[in-house]
């Protein structure tokens, strides 16, 4: 049903921790491949991902053409997309698969990210309060993670290897009006 993108660093931490989020997901039947995508060139995550029962590519060049590089080799119908260090709330795995089935009985082309939520752990910083106030205006960022059938992420041309913010412009390429803010929140640890 879902094939899930991770591009990495060479940081185990971070990998490991949004690995862990996804195990209901798996043992549910939702989550049918994770692919993670390194950038960083070490045999950190290979291992990782042999461990975890992932598949590992390796890319060079920007965070979108790891994505792309992940969503190329995706066989799910649907992808979701995801920063290493992305834990997600219990709930997701039942708001994404009723979320999936609607956008598939709907026959519009929807897509969907996560509600924000800032680590209860991290230091409160000027930034924290410029970063939500830009999400209010701008909408999601790429830490939102993104929920999108295959298909449709294929028509609107996926991320661009060679663009510049390619993770913003395909998140404001989908619009409010066919974009879903989900009730499940995501944090980003790392």
């Amino acid at each position: 049903m879902l094939s899930v993108i991770i591009p990495t660093e060479g940081v185990e931490h971070p990998a490991v921790a949004t690995l862990a989020t996804l195990v209901p997901g798996a043992a549910a039947g939702v989550v049918s491949e994770v692919l993670l995508v390194d950038r960083g060139g070490s045999d950190v995550i290979e291992r990782v991902a042999d461990v975890a029962g992932c598949r590992y590519l390796a890319a060079e060049g920007t965070r979108a053409a790891a994505l792309d590089v992940g969503a190329r080799a995706a066989r799910a119908p649907w992808l979701m997309f995801l920063h290493a260090g992305a834990v997600l709330d219990p709930g997701w795995i039942e708001e994404t698969t009723q979320f999936i089935n609607t956008v598939a009985g709907s026959g519009r082309p929807r897509a969907a990210v996560f509600r924000y939520a800032r680590s209860p752990y991290a230091d409160r910083r000027l930034r924290d309060g410029f970063k939500a106030i830009a999400r209010m205006m701008t909408g999601p960022s790429a830490e939102q993670g993104l929920l999108i059938a295959h298909d449709h992420y294929d028509r609107l041309g996926g991320y661009q290897a060679d663009a510049r913010r390619s993770e913003a412009r395909l998140l404001r390429q989908l619009g409010r009006s066919s974009r879903t803010l989900l009730r499940s929140r995501i944090m980003v640890v790392a």
